[in-house]
């Protein structure tokens, strides 16, 4: 069964392939896809500001990318959100999400969702919303200008901004994601939820993730979200409150503003006990744990084969080493990254 109780559906082949589920009986109904490793930003916590992009002949095609996200769909992935990078930047890219729309309209996908940095916001959102989506993330640490370019180091605060008006104009749903960081944004936390809660934005606050040398330190930037919620506790009424988006948040109510504020904290509190996520680059790595680096290439079979068996064959193999959690860690012996590989190159 899938995780609305229906049968797998019959797409792409599919028929006589069960739903996806891993050792530990977990179903796999959420799949994350980056498009792209590019950005049009170089965010100190995710990238190095001299990054080396992925030759373009490694980069699955746009119509690659909807064969397998398709695939997925077909084994009972109810969720599916694109990331980067910068999904935004990737030329064509409403050709993919237009083409994924389908599986909306057709009611094998129940979601369809993008996380952005904001940037190309103003741009596509029409497009975006006549597709079908309801909802984006958008990645924002702070709300001061010359913090914002600090983090970002090319980015504009303003044009983020507009691209989030012209957002909520159209009528889609934003949830605000925001990292906290040692030193740099965590005198802003208050002010971010009053923001992001007086415009009817859901705030996520997200633990600095050890993905990648980018020319800090990660220990220097580490800001525990248990210091960070008792310090919100003296301010703030933080009510628990049972809310899943599908994600890895835990969620309360802010008494004092009516809205939902998340925290995800891989590594104060492990949040792999429940995990229904698995992600795919835009090389078509499947990765089947965010902080694991176990992998499958789906790309091989994708251009090897016209037909899915072999593509569903690797991907059932490779969903059956999905491990049971992570082992990201910082502290002072462990001030390296715990993975090679840059967020920018697995998704957001």
């Amino acid at each position: 069964m899938t995780q609305n109780g229906s049968q797998p559906r019959d797409l792409n082949g599919a028929a006589g392939w069960p739903p996806l589920i891993d050792p530990f009986g977990r179903a796999i109904s959420y799949l994350r896809v980056s498009v792209t490793d590019r950005c049009d930003f170089r965010c100190v916590y995710c990238m190095s500001e001299n990054m080396s992009f992925l030759p373009k002949a490694d980069v699955l095609s746009l119509e690659e990318l909807d064969r397998l996200c398709s695939a997925f769909v077909a084994r009972g992935v109810r969720k599916l959100r694109l990331t980067g990078g910068e999904p935004l930047v990737r030329r064509g890219i409403m050709t993919l999400v237009n083409a994924l729309a389908r599986h909306l309209r057709s009611g094998n996908l129940d979601e369809l969702t993008l996380t952005t940095n904001g940037s190309q916001l103003a741009k596509y959102v029409a497009e975006i919303k006549a597709a079908g989506v309801r909802r984006l993330n958008v990645s924002l640490d702070t709300l001061d200008a010359d913090k914002f370019r600090a983090i970002t180091r090319w980015g504009d605060l303003d044009q983020v901004l507009g691209g989030i008006d012209a957002a909520q104009a159209a009528g889609l749903k934003i949830k605000i994601n925001a990292v906290a960081l040692k030193g740099v944004n965590d005198d802003e936390f208050a002010r971010l939820i009053e923001w992001a809660h007086g415009r009817g934005m859901d705030l996520t606050l997200i633990e600095v993730m050890p993905l990648g040398e980018i020319g800090e330190g990660r220990l220097d930037q580490y800001l525990p979200l248990s210091m960070v919620r008792a310090r919100l506790a003296e301010r703030f009424t933080l009510d628990e409150i049972d809310y899943r988006t599908g994600g890895p948040a835990r969620f309360v109510r802010v008494a004092e503003t009516g809205g939902r504020l998340g925290f995800i904290t891989p590594l104060t509190h492990n949040f792999c006990e429940s995990c229904n996520r698995v992600r795919v680059t835009c090389t078509g790595t499947l990765y089947m744990c965010l902080g694991q680096e176990d992998a499958a290439d789906l790309r091989k079979p994708l251009r090897t084969s016209e037909g899915n068996d072999l593509l569903f064959a690797t991907i059932d193999e490779a969903i059956g080493r999905k491990p049971k959690g992570h082992d990201f860690v910082i502290d002072r012996r462990h001030q390296r990254p715990a993975l090679s590989r840059h967020m920018s190159v697995t998704g957001g």
